[in-house]
């Protein structure tokens, strides 16, 4: 979503006396006038200030191709070597999750049986489909629950509650990434996902950015404006349009433009729900592993809930493929 800086408004005190006429010398005495104490030096305008993206933009482009080179080559070559890029992108979103977590409000939330439970639910989504992400999930909140037996029964209750949670938000949403890639044309549909996913963040930047002035959600992100929104959903229906029509077998133009109007709101919501986290948290990233961009998190946040969006209206659609 755009990043819309707020812009001081030249002007201000230091004008308000700006060309007023100073009176010097006697008024009514014969006297011959005096010179005219010269008067201080006014302060040069200061210069408009233009707005900032906010974000080292360089760093930011640069690690966006860097990791669109590796998804694209994985992704395209060896569907098996993708499935590992998601399950990597998984154990270090957990990773970042349960790590702000601990440091900003003492919940420790059981890294191990999270990270191998992930990894394990990317993969059973992958080979055994929903009914393998279903299992893998109840097991992973089960080892949850058994592992932080294992430490004093304090803060039991909000260690398990996190570490379900967090269970739930980053593997067993990534695994529909999977579950997409299962299918005949699953590298097709998993750029489909992933295009719409980042013109939508594209389209809600670049018109937030240049004309943003009505604030979306103040309380949750004051960045996000009521014209990037607009810009996400109609960069995102343009984009679904093409690639369900050029990219899908069996698609077609219109039903693109359905995908993309929900794509536009899924990850809309999703960045809001990451940066209420954030907020509550106290923090601005969740990492900093990627420069220009923050932590794995940050570019997962619109990413993850996506994708069952974009899962089951495919299979609507077009089918499982």
């Amino acid at each position: 979503m755009p990043i819309v800086p707020d812009v001081p408004v030249n002007g201000g005190d230091q004008d308000d006396d700006r060309g007023a006429t100073r009176m010097g010398g006697p008024l009514f005495r014969d006297e011959p006038p005096q010179e005219p104490m010269p008067s201080a030096p006014q302060p040069a305008p200061a210069a408009p200030q233009k707005k900032s993206a906010g974000r080292d933009l360089g760093a930011a482009i640069g690690v966006g191709v860097g990791l669109g080179a590796v998804i694209i080559a994985s992704l395209f070559i060896v569907k098996a070597v993708f499935v590992g890029v998601i399950a990597v992108a998984v154990v270090v979103g957990l990773w970042e999750l349960t790590s702000r977590l601990e440091e900003r409000k003492e919940i420790k939330a059981p890294l191990v049986p999270l990270a191998v439970g992930g990894a394990a639910m990317v993969v059973a989504g992958y080979v055994r489909g929903a009914e393998g992400a279903w299992v893998a999930m109840a097991l992973t909140a089960l080892a949850v629950l058994v592992w932080r037996m294992t430490e004093p029964p304090e803060g039991y209750l909000k260690d398990v509650t996190a570490g379900v949670f967090a269970a739930f938000y980053v593997p067993f949403l990534a695994t529909f990434v999977a579950l997409m890639l299962t299918a005949d044309d699953g590298p097709q549909r998993v750029l489909t996902f992933l295009l719409l996913t980042v013109v939508s963040d594209t389209g809600a930047y670049a018109i937030g950015w240049r004309f943003g002035k009505h604030k979306l959600a103040p309380r949750i992100s004051p960045g996000k404006t009521r014209e990037g929104l607009v810009g996400a959903v109609t960069f995102a229906m343009a984009a679904g349009a093409l690639c369900m029509q050029f990219l899908i077998d069996g698609g077609t133009w219109w039903q693109g433009l359905l995908i993309g109007l929900a794509v536009a709101a899924s990850a809309t919501l999703g960045d809001l729900g990451e940066s209420m986290i954030k907020r509550d948290l106290g923090i601005k990233d969740m990492g900093t592993l990627l420069p220009g961009h923050g932590g794995i998190m940050d570019r997962l946040d619109s990413l993850l809930p996506t994708a069952p969006v974009v899962w089951l209206l495919l299979v609507v659609f077009v089918g499982l493929g």
